[in-house]
């Protein structure tokens, strides 16, 4: 049996502030086992009280939230896939990492946790979605999915090559974690093995044997699913990831979806992705689909559906596949728990599950992320780290992740970089209070115009307030009172009574943007203006 100590009576012997240590006792050092899935949102989880808890969503994930540590201030800096892998990977904002949005590459020569972590003495691997282009470096083995990646029957890219592995994408993921726990795993060496899922992204599509999960409940509504974003600036009114007026019938929701189906798409910029998937399925699978989903979409064409019935009708559908999906992640962590238990490694092994953002489930009207509005911007974080994280613990610290590198660097005692921009999360875990923790948070959104049209925009929340300027668009500035205004329905930006709040966040912003160094492109474009600001 492996025995945890905590770092604290780690003997490290260091020979280069560069290339790390040599360590006496590598076994007693803790693993790392970090599930990491896409644009799961807190409040689909039930150990964040959210208002889907009613459905217990997570009941594995909230058992590890039991015996560990709940982040309930956890945030993003970047609200999408590829940038907020990249910030994790380098422990620097986008602007530092060079991966501002998902067009771009990553450069996978620059200096990340996981080339550190082998410096250190770890053994590190990567399984499942990376979304950063190139070849993973820095570990030791891996298998991810080219871009995206699909819900069945998988690609994935080996260090030998492209393979097709049959089956549904999370099972697939959790099999090659399992088989390197058991098969690749050196017992001379702690390890940090990375589990990463596609699910629950977009489409949605659920293992089969999770198609009729939930069919005898409503999923209870969000308060804000008819949100008219009156009181927001434009660009809430000019966004492209709505439930009602872009969520596809189709494509999105798979309503009498086929191989063969022809229908061209209701948007400009649609994600096609499961119509593609079906085409590779087996005869089985797509069998079972549509035995599932015909007679659904045979009652819908009757109800002949309308206006706000209609929207209720798409919220369904749309929140009950999302939620499956995220069962199979949440059976992917039991199972990947066991095998631990299995090899006597559940005791020495830290288990961590974070999201790269959250992710509207309705809120708002909405689905996707991108904003800075609460729902995309919070991410779930859970840890847990036996003898070292009191059960139950509920950290209400700002933490982002930004975080991640110098944390995990932290537990395998490994120095941490000066030019990282985070902060390691150890102490927090520990029960410390650290005197000089960040008091606000720093967040920047590049993508535009691209799906969805969200545009740019950068902020600071605070533990009560946010801000947030939508700068290409001249003067387009939010602010509200997240204690008052947990929904961010009221816009306080420009009223009188809120001018001096306004000012001080404005100065907070602008000492943030020069303590990370920010100088990306921030200026006003006419041309944008003029191109999807007429209506306004």
């Amino acid at each position: 049996m492996l025995i945890m100590r905590k770092p604290s009576f780690f003997f490290l012997i260091f020979f280069s502030p560069f290339f790390g240590f040599i360590d006496a006792k590598d076994n007693e050092r803790p693993n790392i086992l970090f599930v990491f899935t896409d644009d799961h949102a807190p409040h689909a989880i039930g150990a964040y009280d959210g208002w889907l808890k009613s459905v217990n969503p997570t009941p594995v994930i909230d058992k590890l939230a039991q015996e560990g540590m709940v982040f309930i201030n956890s945030f993003c800096t970047n609200s999408i896939c590829g940038p907020s892998r990249a910030v994790i990977q380098t422990g620097k904002h986008s602007h530092k990492n060079g991966f501002m949005n998902n067009g771009n590459t990553f450069d996978w020569n620059q200096q990340t946790f996981p080339k550190l972590l082998q410096k250190a003495g770890y053994q590190t691997a990567i399984y499942g979605k990376s979304h950063l282009k190139g070849k993973p470096l820095g570990y030791n083995d891996w298998a991810v999915l080219p871009g995206q990646g699909l819900y069945y029957n998988p690609d994935m890219i080996f260090p030998d090559g492209k393979k097709q592995i049959n089956g549904y994408c999370t099972d697939v993921v959790t099999d090659l974690a399992v088989e390197w726990l058991h098969k690749k795993r050196s017992d001379e060496k702690p390890f940090m093995l990375m589990v990463q899922h596609k699910a629950p992204h977009r489409n949605w599509m659920p293992a089969l044997r999770h198609l009729s999960l939930y069919d005898d409940i409503e999923i209870p509504e969000p308060p804000t699913l008819f949100d008219e974003w009156k009181d927001n600036v434009p660009a809430a009114r000019f966004q492209e990831l709505e439930i009602d007026r872009h969520m596809d019938l189709n494509y999105d929701l798979f309503l009498d979806l086929t191989p063969e189906f022809d229908q061209p798409p209701s948007q400009k910029r649609q994600d096609r992705s499961a119509w593609h998937n079906m085409k590779r399925m087996s005869p089985e699978q797509l069998k079972a689909w549509r035995a599932h989903y015909a007679p659904r979409d045979a009652a819908f064409h009757k109800a002949k559906l309308s206006g706000k019935d209609l929207v209720r009708w798409k919220f369904q559908r749309y929140a009950k596949n999302y939620l499956r999906c995220v069962k199979g992640v949440d059976e992917s962590i039991d199972r990947l728990q066991k095998e631990l238990t299995k090899l006597g490694l559940d005791k020495n092994t830290i288990v961590i599950y974070s999201s790269d953002q959250g992710f509207y489930i309705g809120d708002h009207g909405w689905y996707d992320k991108r904003w800075m509005y609460e729902e995309s911007l919070k991410m779930p974080l859970i840890v847990k780290w036996p003898g070292v994280i009191k059960p139950g613990s509920r950290e209400t610290e700002l933490v982002q992740n930004l975080d991640y590198a110098q944390t995990f660097l932290e537990i395998a005692g490994a120095p941490q970089p000066k030019d990282m921009q985070g902060l390691s999360l150890v102490p927090l875990m520990k029960g410390e209070k650290p005197t000089n923790w960040r008091n606000e948070i720093y967040y920047h959104y590049y993508e535009y115009p691209s799906v969805h049209m969200i545009p740019r925009h950068y902020g600071i929340r605070t533990k009560r307030h946010k801000l947030m300027h939508f700068y290409q668009f001249k003067e387009e500035w939010e602010m509200y009172d997240l204690k008052d205004d947990p929904d961010e329905l009221s816009n306080l930006y420009g009223k009188k009574e809120t001018l001096k709040l306004q000012n001080k966040l404005k100065q907070k912003l602008k000492k943030l943007q020069k303590t990370y160094e920010d100088d990306s492109d921030m200026s006003i474009r006419e041309d944008y203006i003029e191109k999807f600001r007429k209506k306004s």
